[in-house]
Order: structure tokens, then sequence, then C-alpha cells
């Protein structure tokens, strides 16, 4: 199958939202020997000749309009180093990664220039960080926080900005009362909350979610979680959900990618991966669960 039926444009296919071809991220100065003498089979993922750390190694992901897919793995797997490369917070070192809202799907999002990733990041993709830090200016108010993601995405009227940050905050029960207060001063949940309200700002069609529940009570989880899944009914949002807890997997996502070491050792329907696990490492997590 040729690159241009891969990527949809037979009419018969429905075309992805997302569509990574690939990707591969090494830190270090990288050798030719980085890739095959890295991975779960080698032991781990840093290169004995060289010693860069291969984070991704030729990872592949589609995701359909409307889809939650979700990657599942241990700290140090490549999950969240692949969720940065996708919004760009960090270069991949190779790798194909296309958007169907830009250029119809045919342009390799690596290639473009910085200015033209910065503008896809403001119009086409939200990100919610584990560390609201990451995601939010504590010093900014929450309505501040979704205003400037909106000013960002071209929006200029004070009295629409202010009005979609209203209903944002209202969206992810965030009491309008607390508008003006800073995030700095709320609890993680609510933190989280506001970074959702921010990512959702312009509704872009395509959301990555990176460990949203970490570090948070249980009963906070339970709450994002719910939230969650409350926007993809309503709203219909493509989503990413990265996790190294298959009980948010389970209750989120469709279908999974398990990763070990920068690799994608097991991929399928969340179900079939749940019930019947093919690889070891897979295995392993879902008994950790029960």
């Amino acid at each position: 199958m040729n690159e241009s039926m891969k990527r949809g444009e037979v009419s018969i296919v429905e075309q992805p939202m997302l569509e990574v071809q690939g990707l591969t991220k090494i830190h270090g100065p990288g050798c030719p020997h980085c890739i095959k003498l890295t991975g779960p089979e080698m032991g781990g993922n840093r290169c004995p000749q060289c010693g860069s750390i291969v984070a991704c190694a030729d990872v592949d992901l589609t995701v359909y309009p409307g889809e939650i897919v979700g990657i599942i793995g241990e700290s140090g797997s490549g999950k969240s180093t692949l969720m940065k490369c996708l919004h760009f917070d960090e270069s991949a070192t190779a790798g194909n990664v296309y958007l169907s809202k830009m250029g119809d799907g045919q342009v390799n999002l690596f290639d473009l220039s910085l200015q033209k990733k910065r503008w896809i990041c403001n119009h086409l993709i939200g990100i919610v960080y584990q560390n609201p830090i990451m995601g939010l200016r504590l010093d900014f108010s929450s309505g501040g926080n979704i205003a400037e993601k909106l000013i960002a995405a071209d929006w200029h009227n004070v009295g629409d900005i202010r009005q979609r940050a209203g209903y944002l905050l209202k969206r992810t029960e965030i009491p309008l009362t607390r508008m003006d207060d800073l995030p700095r001063n709320f609890s993680g949940g609510m933190q989280q909350r506001v970074q959702i309200a921010k990512a959702l700002a312009n509704d872009p069609p395509l959301l990555l979610l990176d460990e949203i529940t970490t570090g948070l009570d249980v009963s906070v989880q339970a709450q994002i979680l719910d939230l969650i899944r409350q926007l993809k009914r309503t709203l219909g949002i493509t989503m990413v959900v990265v996790s190294h807890d298959f009980g948010v997997i389970r209750m989120l996502t469709e279908r999974t990618l398990v990763m070990k070491d920068g690799r994608v050792v097991e991929q399928g329907l969340t179900d079939q991966i749940l019930e019947d696990p093919q690889h070891p490492y897979t295995q392993l997590l879902v008994n950790s669960m029960l």
C-alpha cells in the first residue's frame, strides 16, 4: 500500500485525524547501533555503544475522528516523550506525523517551520500535562489562562473572551466565582480542570492527555475521568490518553498501544488487550491491575 493510500486518500477508507509513522526520539549523539541494540528484547533503551537513550523507536499510531486511543506503559517506556513530540515540546529524531486538519492530512508536521508549529498548537491541538505547572501560568487568573490561549488563537474581543472563559470553567466544574483567582491557590484537581478548560479553549480537533490523574486523590481522579467521558459524549473530541494505569485506559479508551523501552509491544482493542493480553509485559500490567 502506497503512502497516499495509507493516509486515507481512498474514499472508501475513513481519513485518520492523526497518523504517526516511524516516530523516533533519541536523547544523545546517537549512532548506527542505537535502534538494534535497544528495546525490550535487549533489556533496556540505553545504547551500549554510544550511551544514548532511545526514548521512542519506530512508533506508528493512527487515531480516527472521535476516537480515544490509549497509550500505556511504565515510567521510561516512551509514552510521554511521544506526546511531547506530537505537541512539538521536543523535536523528533525521525518520523512523520500528519493531521487531517492541516494540508488535508498530506503535510508532515515535523517538516514545518516553528511558526507553523506554534499555529498548529494554538489552533488544532490541545494538551493537558501531568504537572499543571507545565500547562498553566500559576500567576495568571484561571480566566486569564484561558484568555491567553484564545488570544493566541486570534480571539480579540475582550467580552467574547471572558464569556468563552466563563463557559469553559463552568463546563469543567470550576465555580465562576473563581474565574479571577490564581490557580496556585487551587487544589490539584481544580488545577487539572483549569488545564482542561484551557486546552479546550479554541475547540481543537485533537486533545492530548498525559497522565492527568497521577498524584491526585482517588475521589479527585474519578471526577477528572468522569469529566473526560462527559466531554467525549457531548463534544466528540478526538483524544490520545497516556497513562501507566490500566484502570484509566479501560475507562476512557477504545484502542490501546502498550509501550516498553521506547517500543510498541502490543496494540489492539482495549477490551481484547485486557481480556487476552499477548505480550508478557502486557500480561504483567494487566495482572497488576487485578
